[in-house]
């Protein structure tokens, strides 16, 4: 009798998220060990209800596109476990016979995995169970970077590169651009690339560093003042002096967490307001974790290799770890997967390195060191006329 597996979807989608969904069923096939392949629908409320996806008989021609198709394919969610929760969670687990679960997420999605895991074996349980990292805002620790996080930042940075040029050819407002990633600043600082490959003024703004609003719009109109067209990028979970999101929806998701949201808005009405200059915000939202036009070649090859690492670990007999990248940059980019304990990585967030932000707004190259060979592999070129 052959090992049944069960695979689910955490938290926010990325452009690669399937292309490691696509990894974990082409390895159980190839295996030769694998009877049925499950995949919860929705995440963990397909798994409190029982509710999963065969996806045993399913065409390869169908499992092919799963790295051309965005959000998530078996679907996901928002919902942080209680204790109440896991009886259910294993009680699935021992009605479809599973033997090996991964769950496909980030901090929080790692967390449940965690405690899973650490419960299966307090109650006897033999599965095995191994965490796939995906997360846009690249905050998981111990891996070097996250799938779903190239592909978000060559989004961003190309994006910012585009407003950019925009805002100089024709410099008659400020362009404030908001960008995804939550209390860490990844994604948003890969906008900075426009202050390299374009004319235009360019500041960026991560959530590390707590904003001042009054040096903030004398920093603006210092900017806006050199004639160039100016360009300002905000984390959407920037924060001022008092610890406060500059914006805030004031709901709270599944997971706990506050949503931001409006900051581009709140900057643009500043900027209005107190300089009198014209402004506009813009607000790409979920367009920078869901184009795939824009997905990098090296996040989606990361990502199919995390599934596919995921299900040759758990039938090799590792459990209790999520799978985990160790980069090598140089002339040409390679990479290595290695398995970290999941209790390392369980709701642990990796913040931007604050001696990569300089004077509060600006990104050091050591940055772009880091994640051009994720992104793309040049600078855009283009032609500067002014």
């Amino acid at each position: 009798m052959g090992v049944n597996i069960l695979v689910a979807h955490g938290g926010g989608p990325t452009t690669v998220i399937n292309t490691s969904l696509q990894g974990v069923v082409e390895a159980a096939r190839e295996s030769g060990k694998v009877d049925k392949i499950y995949a919860a629908r929705f995440g963990a409320e397909g798994i409190l209800k029982g509710d999963l996806i065969d996806l045993t008989d399913v065409p390869a021609s169908t499992i092919s596109k799963l790295s051309h198709t965005p959000a998530s394919a078996i679907g996901s969610c928002r919902r942080k476990l209680t204790d109440a929760d896991y009886p259910t969670v294993l009680e699935t687990l021992r009605k479809f016979h599973i033997d090996c679960f991964f769950y496909n997420g980030g901090n929080d999605s790692m967390d449940t995995c965690n405690k899973v895991s650490k419960l299966a074996q307090a109650e006897g349980l033999d599965v095995k169970v191994i965490g796939i990292p995906k997360t846009m805002d690249n905050d998981l620790d111990i891996t070097d970077h996250c799938p779903g996080f190239g592909s978000a930042a060559r989004y961003a940075a190309e994006a910012s590169c585009e407003l950019a040029l925009d805002a100089s050819g024709l410099p008659i407002h400020v362009v404030v651009l908001e960008l995804m990633g939550r209390n860490a600043g990844w994604v948003t600082a890969a906008s900075a690339l426009a202050a390299r490959a374009t004319n235009c003024e360019v500041l960026t703004y991560l959530p590390e560093v707590p904003v001042d609003e009054h040096k903030m719009l004398a920093d603006i109109e210092r900017a806006w003042a050199k004639g160039k067209g100016l360009l300002v990028t905000v984390s959407e979970g920037i924060c001022g002096l008092d610890g406060k999101p500059l914006a805030s929806t004031g709901i709270v998701d599944g997971f706990g967490h506050t949503i931001p949201g409006g900051t581009a808005q709140h900057v643009t009405d500043s900027i209005i307001e107190k300089l009198r200059i014209k402004s506009r915000a813009e607000k790409p939202g979920l367009l920078g974790r869901a184009a795939i036009p824009y997905a990098s070649p090296v996040d989606r090859e990361e990502a199919y290799a995390v599934g596919k690492r995921a299900v040759e670990a758990a039938l090799a007999g590792e459990t209790d770890a999520m799978v985990a990248i160790d980069a090598h940059r140089g002339e040409t980019y390679r990479f290595d997967l290695f398995l970290t304990p999941l209790e390392k990585v369980a709701n642990v967030e990796k913040k931007f390195p604050l001696e990569w932000i300089l004077d509060g707004n600006k990104i050091d190259g050591r940055f772009f060191d880091y994640a051009m060979p994720l992104m793309m592999d040049h600078v855009p070129d283009y032609a500067i006329l002014r």
